[in-house]
């Protein structure tokens, strides 16, 4: 009866507001797509909503069961609200990651971040508050002169603390993979991979059967506030001349409201999931997005539009989770069919993270990344 409580991951913002970015790491973070998350910033989140949406996901449909029917949140939510990229390469790793031992891990680490950390414990994991103390240590001696090799180590280190405590943060709430080096390798070419594929799937499974919950929590957060009407919260009307940020949609209900006020949301979870099992017709928003709203965005976040409607898997590492469209058509102005059954393999919720990977689940896996 209580709300979700997850383990909550080091704090990125209150070490980004202590140790703000030289202009030439925001140049190379802008580059890399990536900052917009960072000018977005945190937002409060209410875990009572959290937790009744999280009791409503399906894992089998990859859908929410609403009364009003099933939703789910789609690569265009995603694209539109944080912009983060829908076209693009599967974020996939190589056999030889997947085989690579701590050691070797470590010798990645220092050889890309120019950090190597201590103790042979933890596997491919990095303590967050490791990473961010070598960043408060390398801050001060970033300037205009520093050469470009010591820039692009301090930026992966930040993009690092972006993965492990925003977008896609595990269970611990305090440590990050250190095989996300495998694509940072090469920052000119992050622009290349589908993160918005990668987070959303991320999030699809975090939201499955687990005690504790973790993922990109903030875009289901405003998801809901943008399409469950009774729930929106107020916007503050803008001051006379002020126009929106040129920013995705979510600045609208994350910097319009304050940003973070300090403390979460406890709202009445029963009261919440109350307005969930009374929701009727008209108060669920199908299509919130029109193409007067998304001409006021950067053109970053409508770009892939042509992809939003597909139904594909959508991959992050060794995760599957399937994009379902085709149970959600009325979120693409099309008439909702009555739904078959899911035409994915079970296998793709059903596998222990904690597992090895057999030679089946291989084989499965890379039949997914050539779709």
């Amino acid at each position: 009866m209580q709300p979700l409580r997850p383990r909550r991951p080091d704090d990125l913002w209150e070490f980004i507001g202590e140790h703000p970015f030289h202009a030439r790491v925001v140049a190379r973070l802008q580059a890399t797509g990536f900052y917009t998350i960072f000018e977005l910033g945190r937002m409060q989140l209410d875990w009572s909503l959290i937790t009744a949406l999280v009791e409503r996901w399906r894992p089998e449909t990859h859908t929410f069961h609403l009364p009003t029917g099933g939703a789910t949140i789609t690569l265009e939510d995603v694209q539109i609200l944080y912009g983060l990229r829908a076209d693009g390469q599967a974020v996939a790793l190589p056999q030889y990651i997947r085989s690579m031992t701590r050691a070797q891990f470590l010798d990645m680490m220092m050889h890309f971040t120019g950090y190597r950390p201590q103790g042979d414990a933890g596997g491919s994991r990095v303590a967050l508050s490791a990473i961010r103390d070598d960043m408060a240590f390398l801050h001060p001696d970033i300037t205009g002169e520093t050469e470009n090799l010591h820039i692009e180590r301090y930026t992966r280190l930040a993009l690092l603390l972006l993965f492990g405590c925003v977008l896609i943060p595990n269970t611990s709430g305090s440590k990050v993979s250190m095989r996300f080096l495998h694509h940072l390798q090469e920052l000119d070419g992050l622009t290349q991979y589908s993160w918005g594929a990668a987070v959303l799937a991320y999030l699809y499974m975090s939201m499955g059967p687990a005690v504790d919950i973790c993922g990109f929590l903030p875009l289901l957060q405003v998801w809901a506030w943008q399409r469950i009407m009774p729930l929106q919260p107020p916007l503050p009307a803008l001051a006379p001349g002020e126009a929106y940020p040129f920013l995705p949609l979510a600045s609208r209900w994350i910097l319009r409201r304050g940003n973070y006020r300090g403390t979460d949301a406890h709202h009445n979870l029963p009261l919440i999931r109350d307005v969930l099992d009374m929701l009727v017709d008209g108060q669920f928003i199908w299509t919130p997005y029109n193409d007067e709203l998304v001409a006021q965005l950067p053109f970053y976040c409508s770009v892939d539009r042509m992809l939003w409607s597909t139904s594909v898997p959508m991959i992050f590492f060794d995760m599957v989770e399937y994009h379902a469209t085709e149970r959600v058509l009325r979120q693409f102005h099309r008439p909702q069919p009555i739904p078959r059954d899911p035409g994915w393999v079970a296998i793709h919720y059903q596998r222990d993270d904690r597992a090895r990977l057999d030679d089946i689940y291989m084989g499965w896996l890379e039949q997914q990344v050539l779709i």
